[in-house]
């Protein structure tokens, strides 16, 4: 039994312990008021028989256990009900006690448990009656005398009052509660949106629906991708701690961000290396997964000129360069680890290429396999590198170097890029403003002036 349904339990079963108290004394009451019925000893013994049965019902819900209370609660109410349909019964069905105890009892049986637990009670009432007809039958006398009248209006207010003052109670408390768990409700927001920095979006999608999260693998063909920062440690040793947390921050984030745009799920960062892949936990099919995947490399590769231009003005004197490594093919991926520690990653030869080929690769390149060559190769053009030796691989492996989407390099071009001494340029036309264009053409051509000058 949760907090909740323990905490919903007791306040019935105290909603309950108020009514038998309340409908026995009322009960005394009424014998008092019926002399014919109940005189001398019949009254003293109806008297105590009401109340040790409340005592002895108190004894018993307390006694049971806690997992036994709310079945022991409702088998005593369905004796309360037989009890006062008996009383019914026994007092000839006189018209206001009467109507008036069976009222309450349907009452208070709605309350606790809907129109079920109500018609229970009405069935229990119609027991207790017939039970006693059997062993003394009714006058049925209906009449309504000044006292018992009084005395049963005297029992309703009594209910009314004590029941309004119960549900007052019970409604603050409810609030309060309510507050308590708008409040947890709050908190755990806050950390489920803490640890979601831990977790790529769609990872994050995935466990946030209700899947299931155990340890269990299976074999998908992804596409793998590592890089790193060409320079990145030599520039450690320059750069004070601080800045370069900065720098090494800034980085990442600006990449994650590429990284999400195209739907790549990031394994983890390693320094200033990290580790994307495509085709889970959603896929678009392996072809538009690898050709999202190198394409996020070409964006990572041009975006990566804004930041040099950046970090020069920072005075990062000497530019860092970005090299990167693509991998298609067969991985085992998903949650690694115990069941107190998960980790949900990929494993097997091809991670294993992915990050070889990364190693391998010239600062501000793209290398992929030729099994990625061969998925992408109608929209992106490659440049043939040739067989090179890998480690933990016995053959060469035929790799490509990526070089940008064939629309990028066709007439309608928007991305320009070289490097040489004394000479960088880089420009994206599609993002370069109106009102830059004429400064930009002013400078080029002064540039190309100058040259033109000095070659004379």
């Amino acid at each position: 039994m949760t907090d909740t349904d323990s905490s919903k339990f007791s306040g019935s079963n105290h909603h309950q312990g108020i009514f038998r108290v309340l409908i026995g004394l009322s009960a005394v009451c009424h014998f008092l008021l019926l002399p014919k019925l109940f005189t001398g000893v019949a009254f003293s013994l109806a008297a105590v028989g009401v109340l040790l049965y409340i005592l002895v019902a108190h004894f018993i819900t307390g006694a049971v256990k806690e997992d036994k209370r709310a079945q022991c609660s409702h088998l005593l109410g369905y004796v309360d009900a037989i009890l006062v349909g008996a009383f019914i019964s026994y007092s000839d069905f006189s018209l206001l006690p009467g109507a008036l105890f069976a009222l309450l009892t349907l009452h208070n049986s709605a309350i606790l448990g809907g129109a079920v637990r109500m018609l229970e009670s009405f069935i229990s009432l119609l027991i207790g009656a017939a039970l006693l007809l059997i062993v003394q039958p009714a006058n049925f006398s209906p009449d309504i005398t000044l006292t018992t009248g009084i005395a049963s209006l005297l029992t309703l207010g009594a209910y009314l009052c004590i029941y309004g003052t119960y549900s007052h109670t019970e409604s603050r408390q409810l609030m309060r509660h309510l507050k308590k768990v708008e409040q947890e409700l709050l908190q755990n927001k806050l950390r489920s949106y803490k640890l979601s920095k831990y977790l790529s979006p769609a990872l994050r999608k995935e466990i946030l629906s209700g899947k299931e999260v155990r340890l269990e693998t299976q074999r998908k063909k992804l596409t793998v991708f590592f890089s790193d920062i060409r320079g990145f440690s030599e520039l450690a040793e320059e750069m004070e701690p601080e800045a370069l947390t900065g720098l090494l921050n800034n980085y990442l984030t600006e990449m994650s961000d590429i990284a999400l745009k195209f739907g790549g799920t990031i394994d983890k960062f390693m320094g200033d290396g990290m580790m994307v892949f495509f085709g889970d936990p959603s896929t678009r099919g392996a072809k538009d997964d690898c050709l999202a995947c190198v394409s996020m490399a070409i964006a990572m590769k041009k975006h990566m000129r804004e930041l040099q231009l950046r970090w020069a003005n920072q005075g990062v004197q000497k530019p860092m360069e970005i090299r990167m490594g693509i991998n298609t093919g067969f991985c085992t991926v998903g949650n690694f680890g115990t069941e107190n520690r998960l980790d949900y990653t990929l494993l097997g030869t091809e991670v294993n290429l992915a990050s070889r080929l990364e190693s391998s690769a010239q600062p501000g390149e793209i290398l992929v396999s030729h099994a990625t060559y061969a998925l992408v190769k109608d929209t992106v053009m490659c440049q043939d590198k040739g067989e090179i030796t890998v480690k933990g691989y016995q053959q060469p492996v035929k790799v490509y170097s990526a070089i940008d989407t064939r629309k990028n390099l066709g007439k309608d071009q928007a991305y320009f890029e070289h490097a040489a001494d004394g000479f960088s340029m880089y420009m994206d036309t599609d993002k370069i403003n109106n009102y830059e264009k004429s400064r930009i053409m002013k400078s080029l051509k002064e540039a190309i002036d100058r040259l033109e000058n000095e070659g004379l």
